[in-house]
């Protein structure tokens, strides 16, 4: 386990991966779970006072996903275990450092968002990660 969480929380990431990439499939929702713990991790940037998955996933104007129909319901099992797997530790690329990501409507990344650097992208999803050194929790 790389972060503390509760049952609340697993089935609160679980959902937030379900709204923001379902269209993504499994790995898109994994990736999507990378940034909320890579955000809880963090001691930097906008993220200073982000400890938990739940201060994550509720920080103002970061996820539209909380507005989904998909946020409200609960999780299946498969999203929960996919939630699990985050929260254990699994990382995937590019999401593996990365603190923001975003659906471009015309499907193009920029090199950089909010100052961060591009780090790759996956299906419709451009994932940006901090400068190196600039938060060194998430390694």
């Amino acid at each position: 386990m790389i972060i503390n969480y509760s049952t609340k929380e697993l089935n609160l990431l679980a959902r937030i991966m379900r709204a923001e990439a379902l269209a993504e499939g499994s790995l898109g929702m994994l990736m999507v779970g990378n940034v909320v713990v890579n955000r809880a991790l963090a001691s930097c940037l906008t993220f200073k006072n982000i400890r938990t998955i739940t201060d994550a996933i509720y920080q103002k104007s970061q996820f539209s996903g909380i507005n989904s129909s998909l946020f409200q319901s609960s999780p299946t099992s498969t999203e929960k275990a996919l939630a699990k797997r985050v929260l254990e530790g699994e990382y995937y690329h590019p999401a593996t450092h990365s603190l923001w990501f975003y659906a471009p409507s015309n499907k193009t990344c920029k090199s950089t968002w909010y100052n961060q650097d591009y780090a790759g992208s996956y299906k419709n999803h451009c994932f940006y990660e901090p400068k190196k050194g600039e938060c060194p929790q998430i390694k």
